[in-house]
């Protein structure tokens, strides 16, 4: 394991919207040698061409956890318009450096979003189309994300806000207007890990996720999933995975891929530390099937279909059989039934390919 970089991600759950106007007045309160704070912005993918977001800043709110608009402070976030797709697979956008706060209890934190936000989706002919991102004037009252981390002087705190662009884009049926309500998740450095790997095939691009089970009970509803997308070297970064052992899985994006998953079993996180999959990560090809109909059998006669001698399936009444899950490779059909002569058929087998084999057998002389 790699000693801590900047944290990042999540413990708790929470729904974030925008503020279009916000009371600072409390950051004069703030001194030379106060906490630092540092904050990033990540995305969990989404299958869109671009989702651009105007970024006005980012506020929070110290020993306060009320609804009242009063005593929030500007972090004086960077601000401007940024593709929020730009930041997955490791990549984030920082929107606050090092900046001095009060000591206490960071009870909330807002991000506070412009109107010009927009989308870019494909059309039928397969080029990129923007639309204008609406946003519900419920949205617009400021809902806040909950944070109530301790913050102590003398150290630098370093907190993720992760922007889930597929939770948050709704397409509104026939009106045709698409709709921002954003979902972010927000985390500080020592209350989570980081994962880094690598995949191969190397050329395959693919997702990366891990599950996590967010109050360690049996119901799902507060579970949530953390991915990012492989580079071109096939690398990978888990951002703000909660302490604990996970099983990493991998997916190819395209669905017609030859390769189905990957995964990395029993992957132990630490906080405030990088943990780094020692192997890549192998995708598996595709398995297929092998399957046909026998004839020439009397009846209540079974034959026996098998493979490379290993795995074997009867047929049924019919004639009919099917090996499933096998993996491609070249195979000998080895089809036997008593009183029967054996036949010997050579197939190769391609990824996700479903091979047909029939034969008839013939009695022994």
């Amino acid at each position: 394991m790699n000693i801590v970089k900047q944290m990042k991600f999540l413990l708790p759950l929470l729904f974030l919207t925008f503020v279009f106007s916000c009371n600072d007045s409390d950051s004069d309160s703030v001194q030379k040698g106060d906490p630092r704070i540092s904050i990033r912005l990540v995305d969990a993918p989404g299958e869109y061409e671009a989702v651009n977001v105007e970024i006005v800043d980012v506020m929070i709110k110290m020993d306060d956890d009320s609804d009242d608009e009063s005593g929030w402070i500007s972090l004086d976030a960077e601000d401007g318009i940024v593709n929020l797709l730009d930041f997955t697979g490791g990549f984030s956008k920082v929107l606050v450096d090092r900046f001095p706060i009060p000591a206490g209890t960071l009870s909330q934190m807002r991000l506070v979003l412009g109107d010009g936000n927009t989308i870019v989706i494909k059309n039928d002919q397969d080029q990129g189309e923007e639309f204008d991102l609406k946003t519900p004037s419920a949205q617009q009252s400021g809902l806040k994300l909950k944070v109530n981390e301790v913050i102590e002087e003398g150290y630098t705190y370093e907190f993720v806000l992760d922007f889930d662009v597929e939770k948050s884009i709704v397409h509104a049926g026939n009106s045709g207007n698409i709709i921002l309500k954003p979902v972010l998740y927000v985390s500080a450095e020592k209350s989570s890990g980081i994962i880094e790997g690598t995949v191969t095939p190397t050329d395959v691009p693919s997702m990366a996720s891990v599950l996590v089970d967010d109050m360690g009970t049996p119901e799902t509803e507060d579970d949530f999933v953390i991915s990012a997308l492989t580079d071109e070297n096939g690398a990978f970064a888990l951002w703000g995975v909660p302490a604990g052992t996970y099983d990493v899985k991998v997916m190819p994006l395209d669905e017609a891929s030859d390769y189905s998953y990957g995964e990395a079993i029993g992957v132990v996180v630490v906080k405030g530390e990088v943990t780094v999959i020692a192997d890549p990560i192998e995708l598996m090809l595709k398995t297929g099937t092998i399957s046909g109909k026998i004839s020439g059998l009397a009846e209540n006669v079974v034959a026996t279909v098998s493979i490379n001698e290993e795995t074997s399936v009867e047929t049924n009444a019919e004639g009919d059989y099917m090996i499933e899950d096998v993996v491609p490779g070249d195979y000998t059909v080895t089809i036997t039934a008593e009183g029967y002569v054996s036949q010997n058929i050579n197939v190769t087998i391609e990824p996700g390919e479903a091979e047909v084999v029939d034969a008839t057998l013939v009695v022994t002389p």
